[in-house]
């Protein structure tokens, strides 16, 4: 099974033009935790005073939130998410900031310019694919050099580290669905003479 996923390559902005007076500010980032989400629109309170709303959503695997922030139920937080559903988006967060133009839009049209600022920055953001990975370290014999190296070839990967002596010590990052076909080869190609330690990346 395939666990890569499209994301925000870093922390994005974009605001269309005016709808009936009112602005539409999108700001986008990889989604990294509600913390952060919480201190992202603390900081756009503080940027924006005068705005009126700051309506967000966010997507996680199978998780995902949305709200309208005093909005008309459905208006503003859930159109945000379809746009990054549509995108096909994952670990991302958007957050769009109106500021009032003297206008009221309704619902139909504030479903359109949530969703067309959300959709904005999107197809101006870089997006990037991102290949979930596991730390592997291999610790084995000298003679075992040789098997190691073959291994990384037939995978199609280096070492990230690599130390010589009475022992070869060598690190990979190894896609997560292939972590532990990598770390059986490892096993059989060594004879069980290696040292394995699989860790995500962040530990």
């Amino acid at each position: 099974m395939d666990d890569n996923y499209r994301t925000l390559a870093r922390a994005h902005r974009a605001e269309p033009p005016k709808t009936k007076g009112s602005r539409f500010i999108a700001s986008g980032f990889p989604f990294a935790g509600e913390e952060r989400l919480t201190a992202e629109i603390a900081r756009l309170r503080d940027e924006f005073p005068d705005a009126n709303h700051h309506c967000w959503a966010w997507r996680d695997g199978e998780r995902f939130r949305y709200a309208d922030d005093g909005e008309p139920s459905g208006s503003a937080g859930q159109p945000i998410l379809r746009q990054i559903d549509g995108a096909g988006l994952d670990r991302v967060a958007l957050i769009v900031t109106r500021i009032f133009g003297g206008t009221k839009l309704g619902v139909g049209g504030l479903i359109r310019a949530y969703g067309g600022a959300a959709k904005e920055l999107l197809g101006r953001a870089e997006i990037v694919e991102v290949v979930p990975y596991r730390v592997i370290s291999v610790t084995a014999p000298y003679e075992s050099s040789g098997a190691l190296a073959a291994i990384a070839v037939s995978f199609g990967v280096e070492p990230a580290e690599s130390s010589f002596g009475e022992q070869v010590r060598q690190v990979f990052h190894i896609p997560r669905v292939r972590a532990q076909e990598f770390v059986t080869a490892m096993t059989d190609r060594t004879a069980g003479r290696a040292e394995i330690q699989v860790r995500d990346p962040d530990s």
